[in-house]
């Protein structure tokens, strides 16, 4: 295992940690399966909706390339969302992406950011 998939795996993890019921614990049984496609389905409605744990989980999707294409602009763009909301962990992912970014990429993320901002809730 490389230290990329650990991490992922630990990151991961901590969404894991606040499944209740319903389409969190689904979305945990996925993971669980590495089936990270159907984890994007049942987590991307909660991201958009404005669930700070599911933001910050698709966040580590993107940097990873689980279950949808490796995009650092979008993953920034869920990380900076779910900072927003005072999620632990997701300013400091937020920064270690930026810092594989172009200045012209963190500017897309960010702008993306502000235009998704009206949908937020607490994490």
């Amino acid at each position: 295992m490389t230290l990329q998939h650990a991490l992922c795996t630990i990151l991961i993890f901590c969404f894991v940690d606040v499944v209740a019921a319903g389409p969190l614990e689904d979305a945990d049984a996925a993971v669980k399966k590495r089936d990270y496609a159907t984890a994007v389905r049942i987590i991307r409605p909660l991201a958009e909706q404005g669930d700070a744990r599911a933001q910050y989980t698709l966040g580590v999707f993107y940097d990873n390339g689980l279950g949808v294409p490796q995009d650092r602009v979008t993953s920034y763009m869920w990380f900076d969302l779910s900072a927003a909301q005072g999620k632990e962990g997701a300013a400091a992912f937020r920064d270690l992406i930026a810092r594989r970014m172009t200045p012209a990429q963190i500017a897309e993320a960010q702008k993306l950011a502000r235009e998704k901002k009206p949908a937020t809730r607490s994490p």
